[in-house]
């Protein structure tokens, strides 16, 4: 089986007015780029939609490999049925990331003489008699181990198991024992769900529905289920990892903005202005940004990328997700009619008009020792609006002769400089490198008499 990217919905494998020096307002502007996940060698990808104590999970990994190796390993609140389960449609998380990713915009000043110048292969079938004999001896080592399958089905290109463990060097064996390529180090990472009475939601690739499928990769992961706990389990893919994983977690909500409970939750930085020429470096300029930030936060917070309602975009990277594309991303809420969840007085209120769906992109950069919790949520009713967001200002190049013209070219070495320093504070990128390319991209900045 060739080497394939396997796109897969989880993050488990085991288990976002004008002056002369003008400064963009609120948010507007000409989009021109954006920070999506693909800057990433390795980051995994999740769609939460929540409300109430009802959760519909849909999990994405990149997972590099022979198709018949790959397995996951999902800790679960409660026995998964197969009703709960199903394939999502392969684009759902891609629709989502490129929504909500952090975005370059870009302006142009308008002529400063002008006036109003404003602006994410089964078992061989054994011989019909030898069927239960083989299912009760394999049941008596499954209880052995203290494993107990509790259900067993397929959904689309997936054999699924819900097992339940008593401990968890017994889990572990039975997952190597059944096929299940698990690390070293599983049983210790194991061990606290084991004690927290939770179950687990095990998958691997059933070879021949793969190939009919006809699918190059893997399609989405979707698990619906009920538990108070609002969390996410990230402790398993921890357990082989060699380096820092990137988590994009996206989580829609019919309330507002969610957040991180215990650890910090932190914008990342926003509504700056840059040099020009970063428009051609853009992915670099992000990475760096966000490796600044995460190491200046001593590298255990959650970084806010997105906050928005799915309703609009200002400005949009990709368009707002449709009412059947939101279905798709597991938000079960939009048939209700918000009519209906008022109290009645006499009076039909107006119909609300919005689709009541509120999306935060989260960015977690964990190791194990930094982040040794899962990430626990908190749906708020917060719906200010927030977007990773880098402005380009691109200076007026005609000519300007009035009084308002030559002061406003007088200001841009200034403006030029701001953008440079400003620049090296968010990536930590030497600023007489970043001088020197602004000057090639024909911005100059200030000499080093006037910058005293």
């Amino acid at each position: 089986m060739k080497q394939l990217k396997l796109i897969i919905s989880l993050l488990l494998t085991c288990i976002v007015l004008l002056g002369f020096a003008p400064t963009a307002s609120a948010f507007c502007g000409f989009y021109v780029a954006k920070a999506d996940t693909k800057l990433y060698n390795k980051a995994s990808q999740v769609i939460i939609a929540r409300d109430d104590n009802k959760t519909v999970l849909t999990m994405a990994n990149d997972y590099q490999g022979e198709v018949k190796d790959f397995a996951i390993v999902v800790p679960v609140p409660s026995i998964i049925k197969k009703e709960q389960v199903k394939v999502a449609k392969p684009n759902i998380i891609e629709r989502l990331d490129a929504f909500s990713a952090p975005r370059l915009v870009e302006y142009f000043d308008s002529d400063p003489c002008a006036e109003n110048d404003y602006l994410r292969r089964p078992m061989p079938l054994a011989a019909p008699g030898a069927i239960n004999q083989a299912a009760e001896s394999s049941a008596r080592r499954d209880r052995n181990l203290g494993v107990t399958v509790e259900a067993r089905f397929n959904v689309g290109e997936y054999d699924i198991l819900i097992l339940s463990a008593k401990e968890s060097g017994g889990l572990e064996t039975w997952l190597n024992r059944n096929g299940y390529k698990i690390p070293r180090g599983a049983k210790a990472l194991l061990k606290p769900y084991i004690r927290q009475n939770m179950k687990f939601f095990v998958a691997k690739v059933n070879l021949d529905k793969f190939e009919a499928s006809g699918y190059q990769n893997l399609r989405p992961l979707q698990i619906a289920y009920e538990s108070p706990k609002f969390m996410l389990p990230i402790r398993l893919g921890m357990i082989n990892a060699t380096s820092e994983q990137d988590l994009v977690v996206y989580i829609l909500s019919p309330k507002g903005q969610a957040e991180v409970t215990n650890y910090r939750t932190v914008k990342v930085a926003s509504n700056t202005n840059i040099p020009v020429y970063v428009k051609q470096e853009f992915g670099d300029f992000y990475k760096s940004m966000f490796q600044t930030s995460y190491l200046k936060e001593d590298r255990k917070v959650a970084f806010l990328e997105y906050a928005w309602d799915m309703s609009s975009c200002d400005p949009c990277s990709a368009e707002p997700l449709n009412n059947e594309e939101l279905k798709d991303a597991g938000v079960f809420w939009l048939d209700r009619n918000p009519a209906d969840e008022l109290p009645s007085r006499g009076f039909r209120r107006p119909p609300i008009v919005s689709n009541r769906v509120f999306i935060t992109r989260l960015h977690v950069r964990y190791t194990r020792d930094r982040f040794p919790e899962d990430l626990m949520f908190h749906a708020t009713s917060n719906t200010e609006n927030f977007q990773g967001r880098y402005i380009l200002q691109h200076p007026f190049t005609g000519e300007a002769k009035c009084p308002a013209g030559r002061e406003y070219k007088r200001s841009l070495n200034k403006r030029y400089e701001q953008e440079a320093q400003t620049l090296a504070k968010l990536t930590n990128w030497n600023i007489q490198d970043i001088r020197k390319k602004m000057k090639l991209n024909g911005q100059v900045s200030l000499s080093w008499w006037n910058r005293a």
